[in-house]
């Protein structure tokens, strides 16, 4: 259990240094900008990398509505729930001080937002409480069901991955301009106590949301997807 929990306290340290570490040191950086894109990506790379990294160890979760909506499909042991959650949110705390403590090496440099998720006034685009709670559900329970469906006996073998992390780089492309992304909130969490804009105060939408979106998600695999694996239709690409 304890080589699970450091797998995915390394695994969320990563994810939030890498892709909040991408939105405060070079989203804005003068002329060599990476720009919501570059950050989109960071983010689907890091979960790439680390599911292919540490993902045999501890099943490369990094994320506490991933672990919530894997128990619900079945996938994961309810009592190792809370464990993971601890893990999760103090790797990406420690992942989000550090952070902190670079950022901060910079002349002039203020904290801000600090890749933080929020709604209203926290909003990248300005989009409301209800904007924000709704795009939230729908893209955790997206990302629970690629999760779950490139994770299947069925599905191609050793490609979950890379479809995992490309699914996150989608999501961060749609919802980069409503929340600034969560989907996670672990992520949430780790960067919410830096930012100098209130976003502590609107944690609560990036807890509530993404662990409804992932419930969802497992819900509708359970009842709609999931059985596909107990029939004879082939899988559409079955490996060798």
């Amino acid at each position: 259990m304890s080589r699970k929990l450091a797998a995915e306290f390394f695994g969320t340290f990563v994810l939030v240094f890498g892709g909040c570490g991408s939105a405060v040191l070079a989203a804005g950086f003068p002329e060599l900008g990476i720009g919501f894109l570059g950050v989109a990506l960071a983010f689907g790379l890091t979960v790439l990398t680390m599911a292919f990294a540490v993902g045999h160890i501890s099943g490369g979760h990094f994320n506490p509505a991933v672990s919530l909506g894997l128990a619900i499909g079945g996938r994961f042991s309810w009592g190792e729930l809370a464990p993971y959650w601890i893990a999760q949110v103090l790797g990406g705390l420690v992942a989000a001080t550090v952070l902190y403590v670079i950022a901060s090496g910079a002349p002039e440099w203020v904290a801000g937002g600090f890749a933080s998720n929020g709604y209203g006034a926290l909003s990248p685009g300005g989009y409301g409480v209800m904007s924000a709670l709704l795009i939230e559900v729908v893209l955790t329970a997206i990302f629970l069901m690629v999760i779950l469906g490139s994770t299947s006996p069925k599905a191609p073998a050793g490609f979950a991955p890379i479809a995992i992390g490309l699914c996150l780089t989608l999501i961060h492309l749609i919802s980069i301009p409503v929340t600034n992304t969560s989907v996670n909130p672990a992520r949430s969490t780790a960067v919410a106590f830096f930012a100098e804009t209130g976003a502590a105060g609107q944690l609560w939408l990036f807890w509530v949301a993404p662990l409804l979106g992932a419930a969802l998600g497992a819900v509708i695999w359970k009842a709609l997807l999931d059985r596909s694996e107990d029939s004879d239709v082939p899988a559409a690409l079955p490996a060798e």
